[in-house]
């Protein structure tokens, strides 16, 4: 098989046996543990998985050797493994390859007729949840890995990895790390295809992530509601309340986190990297977010965005509690306010140290004396990746002109994969390849979510060229 019918094949999987697939996924609601404490009574969690599965069994008998198997740890979610052996049985090299199969929840504002349990295929678009967001990872890795056999090319063992919790933020993934370290092994490659693309005209490499912390703050000033009329100018409202305690954070004029001690020093290789991702994106930094009608991005300065979203702390406020809908909002100065805080961090910031120094500022010297409770604290690291080995980044510019037809874009997230930092902790010596099918307009984790087909089908391309290469590089 030449390089054509190699890549001939991979097209063909896609369309006739990948995007099927899909789509039968994307119509199970298997919610992560986070949105669905009940997932393992609802059964949704062990259809999605049966369904991935059943499909890498068939493709596994073109692979001698090879194994899959669902591995069930005692009150945690699932994670499918699968093990392939290399074409040098006495090498120990070995690659990772990563993604997981958990969804978020449905999000209002799904256009009619669509929905997130609802596959929909519109050109060149797969509309759902989970789809791109990770569902076609294990599908795009089996699918490279089949065309490198098919074809006679070389390739180290290879594990694939797939786990049911990484929207709840990986709770479960460190125990199977552990408890199948010995079949894991050391890899000298990680690939993962949980990230983004800034578009969809070349091969886009993430360089790094950002940490997270979360809380749901409440501040309450009363035992109960009483009339506005009454007690306003008396009682302090607990909004204005929350609202100055926010601030102590965050500035509310230009969004600018206050703490120094919540930045770091931006490498200046990223922010080279940043110069270059916002010139081959221009106006689409901003011009993907469906902006309201006159509504203008923070910053005219396309570099200073893409740092902001990549490198810098932010905070946004995803969720509140105690206000009523406009219909029941009758004239009561209400007892408290809650609010869910997200506060997105830099990639190099300490997780824990971030926690302290923010659960302090919230909680010190209450104004008024009012009550400030902290629930569900969370923070999590983030990830800054290792300087790629010159066959690497040779291999992945190779491998995006030949697949996209341009050279790679390199450039930070600023989600989260909380998989990254432990992996980036545990394989210091490991090259990794962060990559993903999420551009503009895909929508992840809100309502009219897609999957670029087209796009998975080039990743999967991308990935066999470097597996290819990572074995060659044993013989240079």
């Amino acid at each position: 098989m030449n390089s054509q019918d190699q890549a001939a094949f991979i097209d063909s999987m896609w369309r006739d046996e990948i995007v099927p697939t899909l789509v039968d996924y994307i119509r199970i609601p298997n919610k992560s543990p986070a949105f669905d404490p009940d997932w393992a009574a609802h059964g949704h969690m062990d259809r999605a998985v049966d369904l991935f599965a059943g499909w890498a069994k068939a493709k596994l008998q073109a692979l001698p050797g090879a194994t899959l198997e669902v591995v069930r740890l005692p009150e945690r979610t699932p994670v499918i493994l699968i093990e392939i052996p290399g074409s040098d049985p006495s090498s120990e090299d070995r690659v990772l390859l990563y993604g997981h199969l958990d969804k978020q929840p449905e999000m209002v504002g799904w256009l009619e007729g669509y929905g997130p349990w609802i596959p929909r295929i519109e050109g060149d678009k797969l509309y759902g949840r989970g789809g791109a967001d990770d569902g076609y990872a294990m599908f795009a890795a089996l699918a490279a890995i089949l065309s490198l056999a098919r074809a006679g090319k070389p390739h180290a063992r290879c594990v694939i990895l797939i786990e049911a919790c990484e929207e709840s933020g990986s709770d479960d993934l460190p125990y199977y790390v552990e408890h199948l370290a010995g079949r894991i092994g050391d890899p000298s490659l990680v690939v993962c295809l949980d990230s983004g693309c800034g578009n969809y005209d070349q091969l886009w490499l993430t360089t790094s992530l950002r940490g997270t912390f979360a809380t749901n703050m409440t501040v309450r000033v009363l035992t109960e509601g009483v009339h506005s009329g009454d007690a306003s100018g008396v009682v302090p409202s607990s909004f204005r309340l929350t609202r100055q305690i926010i601030s102590r954070l965050e500035d509310e004029v230009t969004g600018a986190i206050k703490p120094e001690s919540l930045h770091v020093q931006v490498p200046a290789e990223r922010i080279a990297q940043a110069r270059i991702a916002a010139a081959a994106l221009g106006e689409q930094v901003h011009g993907k977010f469906p902006f309201t009608p006159g509504m203008k991005p923070v910053s005219d300065d396309l570099t200073e965005l893409v740092l902001n979203r990549t490198w810098r702390p932010q905070l946004a406020v995803t969720g509140a509690e105690g206000m009523p809908e406009f219909a029941n909002a009758g004239n009561v100065l209400r007892p408290y306010t809650g609010v869910r805080l997200s506060l997105r961090l830099p990639p190099t910031l300490d997780a824990d140290a971030a926690l302290a120094t923010v659960e302090k500022l919230l909680t010190e010297n209450p104004p008024y004396g009012a009550e400030i409770t902290l629930e569900h604290l969370e923070a999590s690291a983030g990830w800054n990746a290792p300087k790629l080995a010159p066959w690497l980044e040779t291999s992945l510019d190779a491998a995006s002109k030949a697949a996209f037809g341009r050279e790679p874009a390199y450039m930070g997230e600023g989600g989260s994969i909380p998989f990254m930092a432990m992996l980036g902790e545990r394989f210091p010596q490991a090259q990794f390849v962060v990559t993903g099918v999420l551009g503009p307009h895909s929508n992840a984790h809100g309502p009219n979510e897609f999957l670029h087909i087209p796009t998975g089908r080039r990743v999967t391309h991308v990935v066999a060229r470097v597996l290819s290469d990572h074995q060659a590089r044993l013989a240079t």
